[in-house]
């Protein structure tokens, strides 16, 4: 059975620092025998959430866009690579609005699908903006790939990056450990199964003490 990552693209550049570092990433998985698929969101006119509740009652976000169109990609996958340039220290707000809606719109379970962000700037914020992606994963049982430095490559442009080797390096060490760990899980689903998961209880102190 054939593995898939989709790779998302938060930049609204489509051939800017944020696409060339998920390049790297694209052509190190192909190399490992995952194929991928490039999610072009960043330039899209996309709002974020409204809690409107039509998700809950009907499986599907109310505002029929890129969301719903990625949805049922994002449960056939293995994984969800995330780029996304730094604004002001953090990730694109169009990128995050399409993030919120993905992940709670969607009620299928997301456990043990890898998940990695990656994050260019031209100088800082970077680590913030890495921080901010990698929660969407962490809140959704969502292993975090890791790299041998954090997910980020450096540049004004896409041929800035290509001179950030270590950057590029990065990505090419981050595909190979998804790679694994894709494989590794699928293996391990297969012979015992996915970790029991608890949702029973939800602190919310609604009566104040």
């Amino acid at each position: 059975m054939a593995h898939k990552v989709l790779l998302i693209n938060g930049s609204p550049r489509a051939n800017g620092c944020t696409a060339r570092a998920l390049k790297e990433i694209a052509d190190t998985l192909h190399g490992e025998g995952i194929e991928t698929e490039l999610i072009q969101v960043g330039n899209l006119n996309l709002r974020g959430c409204v809690a409107c509740g039509f998700c809950g009652k009907n499986g599907r976000c109310v505002v029929n866009d890129k969301v719903n169109e990625v949805a049922p990609l994002f449960e056939q996958a293995d994984g969800l690579i995330v780029g996304s340039p730094v604004y002001y220290g953090s990730p694109n707000g169009t990128l995050l609005s399409f993030l919120d809606r993905l992940f709670y719109s969607t009620s299928f379970s997301k456990q043990m699908k890898i998940g990695a962000a990656v994050v260019s700037c031209r100088r800082g914020g970077n680590t913030a903006s890495f921080d901010v992606l990698n929660k969407y994963f962490t809140i959704s049982s969502m292993p975090v790939v890791s790299s041998t430095y954090w997910n980020q490559v450096h540049g004004f442009t896409a041929e800035d990056v290509e001179k950030d080797l270590e950057g590029l390096q990065t990505m090419r060490n981050l595909a190979r450990n998804a790679a694994f760990l894709i494989r590794a899980i699928a293996a391990e689903k297969e012979k015992n199964g996915l970790p029991e998961r608890e949702h029973s209880t939800f602190t919310s102190f609604p009566d104040g003490k």
